[in-house]
């Protein structure tokens, strides 16, 4: 086995937990993503541990545990507020669901380093000696930015089908090559994702949009066929042709991964609303005098819903992603707006959003932030004050005035409001003599 000095900073609270399963006799090691992150000069996002430690002996070593996985020998220990997933050695036997081994035995390093899915994620560091083991080839392949399944990668994917997601993502995430072999079973076993819970599929899909090069990741899954599987509607948008004045980087599939790559910050709500706000454009596309997507939107509303719901998404989730869907064309009419509608436009909630996604929309076609900067300047301009002005007046006050309870009291609080924001009305006085006169008794 493969040995070299390193020294990876895991934080207090994972080298406590080390700590402790060595001074109980047990060898323990942190193991996986953080310590190929690590190497790779990245940030580790999660720390794992791997122990020689049985579950029922790390159990009570640490006063608070919790058997996340006791069955595959996997126990949450939670220490100084922080959560880290301690497992024991182990071999992963029968796997029969595509997901889970029907069974596991204790075993040795080797043998865990054997179950795991890429040689760069069987990376094992030993804060004890300030070492990374490596028994299965992972330091080589993070050298030459390749990404090789350990063993049979045939068999490696029908083990687990997730890891056909997991292999376009850590490929996009790395900017590693897949290995030849990786690469044909990764195509070959593609169907198999069909396989897996729409849960899990969202989530390793989220993590895929949401991490560096996104774009990457979904030409992996589009040219491997695991988009087809997954994302049917994302594949129809391949070859569907753009007005090239507005969208000269090419089709509706090229320009959403541009979307995607060019937002800011890379939340769940963004990376989604970035992929899905042209989802519409395949099924409304015809050619009339130029290009045309004529119902594009409403149509995206509903394909966007859809696609959501089937990946389990929550309720605000699809809500809010839908919203961006639906606004994200509303923009290109900023500059003639009257008072009132841009205000209302400027205060629609969570706008910071609708701002990323118009100005990652900009960046992926024709490249003018006018109207984007345009909105941003008026936001600063404006201010709360004049974009959510207090009421002149409200419903007592209309029933007060002899005004019937009913449609017609939303109908004058909202002129009201209107005329206010275009700052036609100022004060409550105003307020009354505009209503008796629109709307005598």
């Amino acid at each position: 086995m493969k040995r070299v000095s390193a020294n990876i900073d895991l934080g207090a609270t994972a080298f406590g937990i080390l700590q402790r399963l060595h001074e109980a006799g047990h060898d323990a090691y942190a193991v996986g993503g953080a310590v190929r992150d690590a190497r790779l000069g990245l940030s580790a996002k999660e720390i794992d541990i791997a122990t020689s430690a049985r579950p029922e002996e790390i159990q009570t070593l640490f006063e608070r545990t919790h058997p996340v996985g006791e069955a595959f020998g996997v126990i949450l220990v939670v220490e100084a507020g922080e959560a880290l997933e301690v497992a024991s050695f182990r071999k992963d036997e029968g796997y029969v669901d595509g997901r889970h081994p029907s069974s596991i035995s204790y075993g040795s390093l080797d043998d865990d380093a054997r179950r795991r899915d890429f040689t760069v994620n069987a990376l094992y560091y030993d804060a004890r000696t300030k070492e990374i083991l490596d028994p299965v080839g992972g330091l080589e392949d993070l050298k030459s930015k390749t990404l090789r399944a350990i063993g049979d990668p045939h068999r490696r994917f029908a083990e687990d089908h997730l890891r056909l997601l997991r292999c376009a993502r850590f490929a996009a995430q790395l900017d590693f090559e897949i290995e030849e072999l990786c690469w044909d079973a990764l195509v070959g076993e593609a169907s198999k994702i069909r396989n897996i819970s729409a849960e899990r599929i969202g989530a390793e899909l989220t993590k895929l949009l949401t991490g560096p090069r996104p774009g990457q990741g979904l030409r992996i899954l589009l040219y491997s066929g695991l988009l087809d599987c997954v994302l049917p509607e994302i594949v129809a948008m391949v070859g569907v042709r753009q007005p090239p004045e507005f969208h000269p980087e090419g089709d509706v599939f090229v320009h959403s991964c541009l979307a995607l790559e060019n937002l800011e910050s890379r939340t769940q709500i963004l990376a989604w609303a970035a992929l899905l706000h042209d989802v519409g454009k395949p099924p409304t596309f015809r050619v009339a005098e130029r290009i045309r997507f004529d119902g594009h939107v409403g149509r995206g509303m509903d394909m966007a819903k859809e696609i959501l719901q089937r990946l389990r998404f929550d309720n605000e989730s699809i809500k809010r992603i839908v919203e961006l869907v639906h606004l994200h064309l509303k923009f290109a009419d900023v500059f003639e707006m009257r008072a009132s509608t841009l205000k209302r436009f400027l205060r629609t909630e969570h706008f910071d959003d609708h701002m990323a996604l118009h100005r990652a929309d900009c960046l992926a076609s024709h490249g003018d932030l006018s109207l984007h900067d345009f909105c941003q300047a008026k936001l600063a301009e404006l201010g709360e004050a004049e974009l959510r002005p207090p009421p002149l007046l409200g419903g007592r006050d209309l029933l007060a005035m002899g005004y019937e309870a009913g449609p017609l009291l939303g109908e004058i609080l909202g002129e009201i409001e209107t005329a206010q924001l275009e700052g036609e009305l100022h004060d409550e006085a105003a307020a009354r003599a505009f209503v008796e006169k629109r709307w005598p008794l």
